[in-house]
């Protein structure tokens, strides 16, 4: 069994075509197709159902592919590992990152990272602060940034606090509030903009209005900070968004709010960091966290 047999089958698995995974590695279909073969014959199961319309996995198939990928992972691991013991970093870095990160400058961050480790192949996945810390423990993202309620703290990963900050209210421009601070229970009749209920980035909301005695309406439920905005800006409700965040939309008015929902945001990865996640938090400061 050699790794790039387990390469080639990975891709035909990704693309459910030969043709296309042999575009994709870079080689002649019937070479591909050959080493398939071998492969399965090695394994004494087909991997693959072919017919002249399609390609599926066998049930042998879809058990295979698994270790298929964990065993090139690791090995792509250990040539990471060997040239960083050279003093080089390369591989892989999978950032994860909410919409709303403002305790980093995370554009600037990966420029920066780029510049030092160019031999680094960076993805960026931007999701809720729950799937990412999911993704983080099955090893599918190396570092990710979360936003969390104050109380609550990413588990089955390792973690630091970046900082925390207060949440404001954001209405459209021609919306009938025009003071610029208000009390949580003012906002009782307002029609809410939020997160799905249960995610992250909905908790510390719901949490402080509750304390404050407030059944808020939230109408318009959300996944992402920028059809929250679109929303406001249609005049449909109001939005809250992080007070270092909110700055970027200039025509958005601010209501700050007395009693505010607060969050704190994490920066978290796995019990073991890859040389090229290493060199990732060393830049972003968490020292000591390989």
């Amino acid at each position: 069994m050699e790794l790039q047999q387990l390469r080639y089958v990975l891709a035909v698995a990704e693309t459910m075509n030969f043709t296309r995974a042999a575009e994709r590695c870079r080689v002649v279909q019937s070479a591909l197709s050959h080493q398939i073969a071998a492969l399965e014959r090695e394994l004494g199961a087909r991997l693959f159902e072919r017919t002249s319309r399609r390609v599926r996995l066998t049930a042998a198939g879809e058990a295979f592919l698994p270790a298929a990928r964990e065993c090139l992972e690791a090995a792509d691991r250990a040539r990471a590992e060997v040239a960083a013991a050279g003093g080089e970093i390369r591989g892989r870095l999978a950032v994860g990152a909410i919409p709303t990160v403002t305790a980093v400058d995370l554009p600037v961050a990966l420029r920066d990272y780029r510049r030092r480790h160019p031999r680094v192949h960076i993805t960026l996945t931007s999701a809720g602060s729950d799937a990412l810390v999911e993704r983080v423990r099955q090893g599918a993202v190396d570092v990710a940034f979360l936003g969390l309620p104050p109380r609550t703290e990413p588990k089955g990963v390792r973690s630091r606090r970046l900082g925390a900050g207060e949440l404001v209210a954001v209405v459209a421009p021609d919306h009938h509030r025009t003071e610029r601070e208000a009390d949580l229970r003012s906002l009782a009749d307002e029609p809410f903009i939020d997160f799905r209920a249960g995610a992250a980035g909905r908790v510390q909301s719901d949490e402080a209005f509750a304390a404050a005695g407030v059944r808020r309406e939230v109408p318009f439920e959300v996944s992402s900070a920028d059809l929250m905005v679109d929303l406001v800006r249609q005049g449909l409700g109001v939005g809250m968004l992080p007070a270092a965040y909110a700055p970027r939309f200039p025509d958005l008015r601010v209501i700050r709010l007395r009693g505010a929902p607060t969050r704190v945001e994490h920066l978290i990865w796995d019990d073991r960091p890859s040389p090229a996640a290493a060199a990732f938090l060393e830049l972003i400061g968490a020292g000591g966290a390989g």
